[in-house]
């Protein structure tokens, strides 16, 4: 009873943390776009620095006045791709059982007052799935859905953590992961996230 008492308040704290938000109008003015791109400047990181705010979650994920800042963190190994489903009872509901190329975060305060995000991409990554390799990482771009309620409170910025070996699974968020060339990805394409879905047809085009 008391494990129980105890993971319920880790659960609230959790939902009541303190994350990097950004208001819709200063990213997209009086309308957005849809899918994912590479912006041609630093001008979008530069409006996130400058107009960032630090404010309840649980508050967040129901105001689309504002924007979630999340990195998107997609395992490359060769010309396969770490290609991972939810599980049933995940804690995101709207994203149960889905497949993802992608492990996505929160960013708090304190996870960026003396890191950059590069080094909080690894620190999330491996909260996430269990890996002993080296990886680069290399930013492919912003991505913004507003098609349904998950898309509409955050906006994703895309990166591609390439690993130097094979050896990687999921960790307790996670049900399963699979290395799959993009063209086994395909067979999954209709029961994938919706982000995962534009990540994917970008990857698919570069």
């Amino acid at each position: 009873m008391q494990k129980q008492k105890k993971t319920v308040n880790q659960k609230m704290l959790k939902q009541d943390e303190n994350i990097l938000v950004v208001k819709r109008a200063y990213l997209f003015g009086k309308s957005s776009w849809f899918g994912m791109q590479k912006p041609k400047d630093d001008s979008f990181v530069q409006t996130i620095l400058s107009r960032k705010e630090f404010l309840p979650r649980s508050l967040m994920e129901h105001d689309q006045t504002y924007k979630q800042i999340i990195p998107y963190l997609i395992f490359n190994y060769q010309d396969t791709y770490f290609l991972m489903q939810r599980r049933s009872k995940s804690s995101e509901q709207r994203l149960r059982s889905k497949y993802s190329l992608g492990i996505g975060g929160h960013i708090r305060q304190e996870d960026i007052k003396n890191a950059d995000v590069a080094s909080w991409a690894r620190r999330e990554f491996h909260e996430e799935v269990d890996y002993k390799g080296d990886l680069s990482i290399e930013f492919l771009g912003v991505l913004n859905d507003d098609s349904n309620d998950v898309g509409k409170v955050h906006i994703g910025f895309v990166y591609l953590l390439k690993g130097d070996n094979p050896d990687i699974c999921v960790k307790q968020e996670l049900q399963s992961g699979t290395l799959m060339t993009l063209q086994e990805c395909a067979n999954y394409y209709d029961a994938m996230e919706n982000w995962t879905q534009i990540a994917f047809d970008f990857l698919q085009k570069t």
